[in-house]
């Protein structure tokens, strides 16, 4: 690890802790050379997941993709970075834990709507309206009417589960 202030390599670590749940170790290190402290985080890297998108081409999974979609919807709204990087984790843990090699992009979707209907109504119905392809006034009064009419998840959840109808197919789960 380089010192971002000397660009020295050689540290020690003087403090190590789990932090978001233990799917993250936080480490407080000290530059050998200038004696400047910095924090670096290690993650779980998880295998490689692939996009299946409606028109069934492929891309890799990008968690900044993700993120920016997520902060687009969430612009000029009451919600914080650590809600939207909360937010994110949880839908990553949830996809990465339910499929192996291939997600289909509509499942994708739907767990970024489930997370942004527990955040933000108006960033739901603004990712929904992109996601959904809403063409019409009506769509978006429709879309509005189930948000109205469907019970809000509890904000402090953000465990997030796929919808039941959606079925992982064995060789997404090998």
């Amino acid at each position: 690890m380089r010192c971002p202030k000397c660009g020295e390599q050689e540290d020690k670590v003087i403090d190590s802790r789990a932090s978001k749940e233990g799917a993250t170790i936080r480490r407080r290190r000290e530059c050998l050379a200038c004696d400047h402290r910095y924090t670096t985080y290690e993650e779980i890297e998880h295998e490689e997941l692939t996009v299946v998108k409606r028109d069934g081409r492929r891309e890799p999974f990008s968690r900044e993709k993700l993120v920016q979609s997520v902060k687009r919807a969430c612009q000029k709204r009451p919600v914080s970075e650590q809600d939207i990087a909360d937010a994110v984790e949880c839908i990553v843990d949830e996809i990465a834990g339910h499929y192996e090699r291939e997600v289909p992009g509509k499942d994708i979707g739907e767990q970024v709507m489930r997370a942004l209907r527990g955040l933000d109504p108006v960033a739901y119905v603004r990712f929904a309206s992109i996601y959904r392809n809403f063409e019409e006034v009506n769509d978006f009064v429709s879309e509005v009417n189930r948000l109205v009419t469907q019970p809000l998840p509890d904000k402090r959840q953000l465990a997030l589960e796929l919808p039941n109808d959606i079925a992982v197919s064995e060789k997404d789960r090998s």
